[in-house]
């Protein structure tokens, strides 16, 4: 586990705070109960029911692990509280691929208020950390896995949600 620590806004911390909940309270619980019907079958060394459950506990107990690990190591931040002539935690960023001429706006967030959909990028993705830091008019390359990006920051706004 890292000791890295992870920005999120209160509203990202309450969110993985409830799914950390539900796996506990209810998932958890149901897996229980599959795993204790499946016994009730007889011979357990020839029993899928039984071996399916088994994996599936220890796969949502390593997400569970992992989700604690990450609100551990959570810093709530105030989006108000930072600067709004970088690009940081919270931004949101208007910038135009060099190369294509085209513009695209990202909003970089924390754990738990991905949402690709809409834009909303983690700080921690390629283009997250390729833009963190960087000023209105400023250009920077960032790797992904089909080839090199280059942008211009032409705008940095700090909004909420």
């Amino acid at each position: 586990m890292s000791t890295e620590r992870v920005p999120m806004t209160e509203e990202g911390y309450s969110k993985l705070k409830a799914d950390l909940d539900r796996m506990q309270n209810v998932e958890m619980i149901e897996v229980a109960k599959r795993i204790a019907t499946a016994r009730e079958m007889g011979d357990l060394s020839e029993n899928a029911e039984y071996h399916a459950a088994r994996e599936d506990q220890g796969m949502l107990q390593a997400r569970i692990d992992a989700l604690k690990d990450k609100l551990a190591r959570a810093v709530i931040v105030d989006p108000n509280s930072l600067p709004n002539d970088l690009v940081v935690f919270g931004a949101r960023v208007r910038i135009q691929n060099i190369d294509s001429g085209e513009e695209e706006v990202y909003h970089l967030v924390g754990p738990g208020e991905e949402d690709y959909d809409n834009n909303k990028i983690l700080t921690t993705s390629p283009r997250g950390r390729g833009l963190m830091g960087k000023k209105v008019g400023d250009t920077t390359e960032i790797t992904v896995p089909r080839g090199t990006l280059r942008y211009r920051i032409l705008e940095i706004s700090m909004q909420l949600s």
